[in-house]
């Protein structure tokens, strides 16, 4: 049939290469033709299928363990990588079937305090990365030549610049809260302020301290909640600065003389 087989004298395949313990096809550039001489092994045993850099220390830079899922790596027509899938939809594709979650790790073994989570570049600009630094992961992005957010050990959050959220809300759930000063806005009488206050021991549409240990809190909605209750308590102070100025004009006309 055209077969070659090499330790087996019927092979399967059109070479075939059998052997007792690991079984291995050498590729030997020699320097004969002026190149740098190197030599690789392709090999394969019940530990791995492996490549094998036979000039520099017999590394391994490229390993596969028997029973590896189909699919473990693959590269598409246009380059794009599928991790775990077939159909990469992006330059790098990581699917996972089952119900460990999906993650992608960067390590540097060398360095304990600073281990890279994750780092992308662009025409060889770094464009953002996130790294453990002593304890504390930093974001950095290309050019701005400082950690524009940290997360200590603690999980205190620190942000460098502004952070500025400019999409439409509708009323009552954004952070603008200028709603209020519309002339249908329905602002509580102060006694019906005082009376919720009394039975909930919170403010009107702020969630309660339970609440907040419970769920959580939405830093965007409860801004907008905070200057809601700022906004009304200005109308608030503005009613009474009226009922202030009233009393101190009818006061003033009461001790005037005739």
């Amino acid at each position: 049939g055209g077969r070659i087989g090499l330790g087996t004298s019927t092979p399967v395949a059109e070479v075939h290469i059998k052997d007792g313990d690991t079984p291995t096809l050498r590729l030997e550039q020699d320097g004969s033709s002026g190149f740098t001489a190197q030599t690789w092994d392709v090999a394969g045993n019940e530990t791995n299928f492996f490549i094998r850099d036979a000039t520099n220390g017999s590394r391994l830079p490229f390993r596969i363990r028997p029973s590896a899922p189909a699919n473990s790596i693959y590269t598409d027509t246009d380059g794009d990588v599928g991790m775990g899938t077939s159909s990469p939809s992006r330059q790098l594709h990581i699917t996972r079937s089952d119900a460990a979650q999906t993650r992608l790790l960067v390590e540097n073994t060398n360095d304990a305090a600073q281990n890279t989570g994750y780092q992308m570049s662009n025409s060889a600009q770094l464009w953002s990365n996130l790294v453990n630094t002593n304890g504390n992961w930093v974001a950095s992005a290309s050019g701005t030549g400082f950690n524009e957010l940290e997360v200590d050990a603690a999980g205190n959050l620190y942000i460098r610049a502004v952070c500025n959220d400019n999409s439409t809300f509708p009323a009552g759930t954004g952070t603008c809260a200028d709603y209020v000063f519309e002339p249908d806005y329905p602002l509580m009488p102060l006694d019906e302020v005082r009376a919720f206050i009394a039975l909930n021991k919170h403010l009107p549409n702020v969630p309660s301290a339970d609440e907040i240990k419970a769920k959580g809190v939405n830093l965007q909605s409860h801004q907008g909640r905070l200057l809601e209750k700022i906004e009304e308590l200005f109308l608030y102070t503005l009613e009474q600065q009226e009922t202030i100025d009233a009393l101190t004009a009818r006061l003033q006309a009461l001790e005037t003389p005739e």
